[in-house]
């Protein structure tokens, strides 16, 4: 008899755990469906009721201004053959009104460019890296020169080293 007692109540307290563990995969399914639903709504419903924001104006083109070409003689060693560099520019800004405030210091940007570029030798513009190093220099330059108003950038139209 004590034996079956002891059956009787293991399978008395096994049929409970049976029922709630039903009872918990039950409820965890019916979370992940409500989750999926719910997800589902929040990444391809919403918005669709809501009015379409303005879009922002496209931005202006940048403005170039044309800088008189320049050539000058490059620095060489004693007995060498003379080299050249031949340089066409353009200053590119950010709007159109700076064009006209930056016309009239163009006299003073050439001024700095040739007695930059004199002192320059054939070696220091070898390669890309070399275009690159002018090209940041002469930027530099240009905007000390032109203080309040800034340049994005100095562009080449023409190299000729010769």
């Amino acid at each position: 008899m004590a034996d079956e007692e002891k059956t009787d109540s293991g399978e008395g307290a096994a049929a409970p755990k049976k029922g709630k563990l039903k009872l918990i995969i039950a409820v965890v399914g019916f979370l992940v469906v409500l989750g999926a639903g719910a997800g589902g709504w929040f990444f391809f419903m919403r918005g669709h009721g809501e009015e379409q924001h303005a879009e922002a104006p496209p931005p202006k083109p940048p403005s170039f201004v044309d800088v008189p070409d320049m050539l000058v003689n490059l620095v060489g060693a004693p007995g060498e053959r003379v080299q050249y560099l031949k340089l066409k520019l353009v200053l590119e800004v950010k709007e159109e009104k700076q064009v006209e405030a930056i016309k009239p210091a163009l006299p003073r940007v050439t001024d700095l460019f040739q007695t930059y570029m004199r002192e320059l030798r054939p070696s220091d513009l070898n390669g890309s890296a070399g275009l690159f190093r002018l090209k940041e220099e002469l930027t530099k330059r240009v905007n000390l020169a032109l203080a309040p108003n800034q340049v994005n950038a100095v562009l080449f139209k023409e190299v000729v080293i010769q």
